[in-house]
């Protein structure tokens, strides 16, 4: 079960990434993104994984630790949330760019790039992304 949710955190934002990537000026995919509500899928997974788990959730984040973190994560169920809110949080930064990069008129052929790159590593993709916005906007 843990290994199908952690699969289902990512595959439930596939459509959204598509959108932004592939179908950028489509006006369906301005709607559809503009609404924060598109991360709420891969939150849904993270809060059934996280449920049954949240004491040991909590402990983990108000009093973090590197060896309490390590022991949570070790738990398959505990490493799908982690995953879950990583995949929930790319997509929100992802969203951002994407609108951002449409009210300043980046092209989408730098954008698509971009995003995919911001998928696989968002503590790139996000930075690499405010250095471009800098530069289009001064």
């Amino acid at each position: 079960m843990n290994a199908l949710l952690f699969d289902l955190a990512f595959w439930v934002t596939v459509p959204f990434w598509a959108l932004m990537v592939f179908a950028p000026a489509w006006s369906w995919t301005h709607r559809i993104v503009s609404s924060p509500w598109i991360v709420l899928p891969p939150v849904a997974v993270w809060a059934v994984l996280a449920v049954p788990r949240f004491p040991e959730l909590w402990s983990a984040v108000s009093t973090p630790s590197v060896e309490k973190f390590t022991a949570f994560a070790a738990d398959g169920g505990a490493a799908a949330l982690i995953w879950a809110q990583i995949i929930a949080w790319d997509l929100f930064i992802g969203r951002w760019m994407y609108l951002e990069a449409r009210r300043l008129g980046i092209h989408p052929l730098i954008m698509g790039p971009l995003l995919v790159f911001t998928i696989l590593l968002s503590p790139i993709g996000l930075p690499a992304f405010l250095v471009l916005r800098a530069r289009t906007r001064a």
